[in-house]
């Protein structure tokens, strides 16, 4: 008969067998273990000095790259724009100031003229604002003469208002608006908080460029983007022509140039650039200004289906 003795030694055989078992497997694996460890550990730090290293030199390129654009830009454009003038729509609280003045100094490089520049405020594509814009563009205070078309939305009554008192007609003959209608117009809707004048002057221009950047957000959206989308047209269709002008993000389905493009009609009637923060952007935008007087458009920049820039002028040296 086996006693207790018995059972509690083979108990005790039995955990020192486990215990030396643990201790030699993990004398054995530790060794390889670690290696193995410390060599992954090593091509992760290898990878990324690697990575570090290429986007140093990507960002060199980039920086070169630019230069180069900044460089022989006022020798692109020159020409393109001889005795035109530009109205400059800021449509977005975002634009920077230096996209602003780099835009400007591109057109005045190109031989055209800045009219003016205003600024939307989020209050002119806000549908809240609608009673009092529509109160002010239908009531006794618009200009005389001005004719808006039949219609209750507000964008396009608007946009229609506008365009008539700040674009010069591309028709040959037909008279600039007068500059009284401008201060009239900026300033009843200044005085609803919906835009603001920039400049100490706006007069009637040839063409018209809206900046934008990024894209818009909230249940909203979209029927903001329809306002916008009311003062681009007819601000095209007022005048020489217009290009919307934004970043990548712009491009976007919530963006302001990407609505643009999503609309074939439109799309056929306003140009659209979605890299204007960059040098080459700036380039396109003013050389679509250009292709807009002889009746072409087009989607310019890095997105799918763009052209990286408009055609060049054949009087450019």
């Amino acid at each position: 008969m086996i006693d207790f003795r018995y059972h509690l030694v083979s108990l005790i055989a039995v955990f020192l067998a486990i215990a030396l078992g643990l201790v030699i497997g993990a004398t054995q694996l530790s060794g390889p273990l670690l290696d193995n460890l410390q060599g992954q550990v090593t091509s992760l730090q290898d990878d990324k000095r690697e990575l570090e290293d290429t986007t140093q030199t990507l960002q060199a390129q980039v920086d070169t790259s630019q230069s180069f654009e900044s460089a022989v830009a006022p020798a692109l454009v020159r020409g393109a724009l001889t005795g035109r003038s530009v109205l400059l729509v800021l449509a977005s609280e975002d634009v920077t100031t230096d996209t602003v003045e780099e835009v400007t100094a591109l057109v005045t490089e190109s031989g055209g003229t800045v009219a003016g520049q205003i600024s939307l405020a989020p209050e002119y594509s806000d549908p809240a604002s609608e009673p009092g814009l529509q109160s002010y563009v239908t009531g006794p205070g618009r200009p005389a003469g001005v004719e808006l078309p039949e219609t209750d939305d507000t964008g396009q009554l608007v946009g229609a208002l506008l365009a008539q008192v700040l674009m010069v007609p591309a028709t040959e003959g037909a008279p600039a608006p007068d500059t009284a209608a401008v201060s009239t117009v900026l300033a009843g809707l200044s005085a609803l908080d919906v835009l603001s004048q920039d400049s100490a002057s706006v007069t009637p221009a040839d063409f018209a460029v809206l900046l934008t950047d990024g894209a818009l957000d909230g249940e909203d959206a979209a029927d903001r983007n329809d306002v916008l989308l009311d003062l681009a047209t007819a601000l095209d269709a007022a005048g020489s022509g217009a290009v919307v002008a934004g970043d990548g993000a712009s491009a976007g389905e919530a963006g302001l140039v990407g609505v643009v493009r999503a609309d074939p009609e439109v799309a056929a009637a306003v140009s659209t650039v979605d890299n204007v923060t960059s040098p080459a952007g700036q380039i396109s935008t003013v050389l679509a200004l250009g292709s807009e007087r002889e009746g072409t458009s087009g989607a310019y920049g890095t997105g799918e289906d763009t052209q990286p820039v408009p055609p060049v002028p054949a009087t450019t040296p």
